[in-house]
């Protein structure tokens, strides 16, 4: 009995070990809501709309320590829509899906499907980056502040934090053979902190844009109205952007962002661009209670016929935490058109028949 037992204990002990150095978790967000949109193509809309202030998803995550201060992590993301049961973009994994190793003297290094740069180091600056979602994003987000895609076959590198400095870059591989810059993407981006104030940059080029990534393109069923030609004519498309935020008080913190996007020959032969101006403030009154603003400026150019689109919009949401993982909500959006914009479009819908258009959404969101 004595020898079983000395033969047992060290494999017990080596599992337990072993155990207690690796981890998996299942996670996820299951969010829902109901909206109505006063111009959709001349029509009011009532719909239920699943994901809008973060994506309906499950994932598993984990991580293996390897010894000498290195980890094997990995990642497996899915978006759903609660109402129909689809995957996002008909996609098994269609978020972040990588594996790497980490350190936490040098840095990670992952390779898959990931976010970008600028969703890295600018988004958090944004209102939607924040609350609200995908219905606070600048214009159909065109400059992917609110994750409209995450990038393929990329390998993607981000250091620990030095001194309040925190720098990252990513580049997916085109994979046409002989044809090396066909398809690919690079981004590269950093932020600081220092006690109440943080700040971002980051820059993103993609080539091809309109058949290497799948954001807000036309589609059966949607149109977009605000830059969809551009996108798809372009042999590049390009963002350069910044954001700062400033603690106030514990209870209220203030952002501003600015972008610049450019679909270069997206017009004839000619690039088009577009500029997006946002400032917004989150305030706490109670650590349950959540009240947010925010207002964009959007102006563009088509340098082919010296067209200038401009949308103004604003945001407005307040939000109540029954729990730490359950909250209620209700949010705003009024987009207003202008300039040689014909037509108002909120990310997420498709366009007004006017220079107007509004929604009002009321919801909940869970989160295990």
């Amino acid at each position: 009995m004595r020898k079983k037992l000395a033969t047992i204990l060290p494999i017990v002990a080596t599992a337990s070990i072993a155990h207690a150095q690796s981890s998996v978790t299942l996670y996820g967000i299951v969010e829902d809501g109901v909206d109505i949109v006063s111009n959709v193509r001349g029509n009011r809309l009532f719909q239920l709309a699943s994901g809008v202030t973060a994506g309906s998803r499950w994932g598993v995550r984990g991580a293996e320590d390897l010894g000498g201060g290195l980890s094997a992590i990995f990642r497996l993301e899915s978006g759903f829509n609660i109402n129909s049961g689809r995957l996002g973009s008909g996609l098994a994994f269609s978020r972040n899906t990588y594996a790497g190793i980490e350190s936490a003297q040098a840095g990670t290094v992952t390779l898959g499907r990931q976010w970008d740069s600028i969703v890295d180091f600018v988004e958090p600056y944004s209102l939607n980056g924040n609350v609200g979602g995908y219905y606070f994003a600048h214009p159909n987000d065109m400059d992917n502040t609110d994750n409209g895609f995450p990038i393929s076959n990329a390998v993607k590198y981000r250091s620990p934090t030095i001194a309040g400095f925190t720098f990252g870059g990513l580049y997916s591989l085109g994979g046409i053979a002989g044809r090396f810059s066909d398809n690919a993407t690079f981004s590269a981006g950093a932020t600081y902190a220092a006690g109440p104030v943080s700040a971002g940059v980051a820059y993103l080029r993609i080539n091809d844009p309109g058949v290497s990534t799948q954001g807000y393109q036309n589609y059966p069923g949607f149109t977009n109205a605000v830059y969809g030609d551009y996108l798809a004519a372009a042999r590049a498309q390009r963002v350069f952007g910044v954001g700062a935020s400033y603690q106030v008080l514990e209870s209220l913190r203030l952002l501003a962002d600015f972008t610049n996007t450019l679909f270069q020959q997206g017009s004839a032969g000619h690039d088009a661009t577009f500029q997006n101006y946002e400032v917004s403030g989150i305030y706490m009154p109670t650590p349950a209670v959540t009240i947010s603003a925010g207002y964009t400026y959007t102006t563009g150019r088509d340098h082919a016929n010296g067209a200038q689109p401009k949308y103004n919009q604003f945001n407005l949401t307040a939000e109540y935490a029954l729990s730490k993982r359950t909250s209620v909500y209700a949010l705003g959006v009024y987009q207003k058109a202008a300039g040689d914009a014909n037509a108002a479009q909120i990310a997420g819908f498709n366009p007004s028949s006017n220079q107007k258009q509004a929604v009002g959404r009321v919801g909940i969101r869970s989160t295990f």
